[in-house]
């Protein structure tokens, strides 16, 4: 099995990814949140820091695209390819209601005379291998099929669904059970992406639909960063471990940004390993409220003193389903990730 680290907006930016490959091992390609040119003009400068490769230093990254136009897509592969990378990933799953009403993100799945004529665009001239993340249709998840037969015309490197439509967004459960014939409708390699929360999890999905044996995992990795380690075989993730990344995380963003802007980026992190904790409802609202890095540092040793990581690690415990514990919690303090 492959491990693909999924890209967050606002999370896993170039330190987050130096940090977690310094300490965890297990993630084959890392991609980058995506990049969103409204012009074919140069990237902005922290499109630039993020995608820099000495930023990356020996990291497998994947830059992200987000656009509906052919010539920003291309100008930004160029941009990439000019830097030294060998791949690029088009964002066909993006389901924000700001991205989609663009026609950007998941938007590109409304009109599949549209979406093929940027296709055509983009194959016609693109600087570099090309592959696709996206949903399984607008509304229906059988829209995957005339999507498939589309994308199929096409060198697509690889193709990586989340198994949900947009109008799903991040709620209910993905429909895992297209995924075995969707994947005898392509010749595109495949990778799953959705609710991936523990190594049971993974090693469960790629045991059912064995047409996936590479993951994309977002949210559970956050949590738990040594989740694609522990599928491979490596250790799980311990107390320590977290502790010792997270001090990690706080001393790099509070030595590079100031005490606000750090605290943005360490609350948005915490809330995430909160998540991986049992019952810490209490200690996830003092982070979520927190307005002086005092205060989320207070709130985080409440949390890493006081509360159990999950038993095994991740997000499933007390024979809940994957998922239902961390939604519990969260729920709890009035926010659901």
């Amino acid at each position: 099995m492959q491990i693909y680290f999924a890209p967050l907006q606002g999370v896993t930016d170039a330190p987050f990814r130096r940090l977690h490959a310094a300490r965890f091992g297990g993630v084959a390609k890392y991609f980058t949140p995506f990049i969103s040119p409204t012009q074919t003009d140069n990237l902005t400068n922290k499109e630039l820091r993020d995608v820099f490769p000495a930023e990356n230093p020996g990291l497998p990254i994947v830059p992200q695209i987000l656009t509906k136009e052919v010539e920003y897509f291309i100008h930004t592969a160029r941009v990439l390819q000019n830097l030294g990378w060998t791949e690029v990933n088009l964002n066909m799953g993006c389901p924000a209601g700001t991205v989609t009403a663009k026609g950007k993100g998941a938007g590109l799945l409304m009109n599949l005379s549209r979406l093929e004529a940027f296709l055509d665009g983009i194959f016609a001239r693109t600087p570099l291998p090309v592959s696709i993340k996206m949903r399984l249709g607008w509304e229906k998840p059988e829209e995957v099929f005339p999507l498939l037969e589309l994308l199929g015309r096409y060198p697509v490197t690889e193709l990586i669904l989340h198994a949900r439509t947009r109008q799903q967004l991040y709620g209910g459960h993905p429909c895992v059970g297209i995924l075995d014939e969707a994947a005898k409708s392509t010749h595109i390699p495949l990778v799953y992406n959705g609710d991936l929360f523990s190594s049971a999890d993974c090693l469960r999905f790629a045991q059912a639909h064995p047409a996936f044996q590479t993951v994309m995992i977002g949210r559970g990795l956050v949590s738990d960063p040594a989740l694609a380690q522990s599928v491979l075989g490596g250790p799980p993730l311990t107390l320590g471990m977290l502790r010792a990344y997270h001090e990690d995380l706080y001393r790099y963003y509070t030595a590079q940004f100031n005490a606000r802007a750090a605290l943005g980026r360490m609350r948005e992190l915490g809330k995430y390993v909160a998540a991986n904790f049992h019952g810490a409802g209490k200690p996830f609202r003092q982070i979520r409220k927190a307005k002086t890095l005092e205060a989320y540092c207070d709130a985080m040793k409440l949390l890493f003193d006081e509360y159990p990581l999950h038993d095994p690690p991740g997000f499933v415990t007390d024979g809940r389903p994957a998922g239902q514990a961390v939604t519990d919690d969260l729920r709890e303090a009035s926010l659901i990730l």
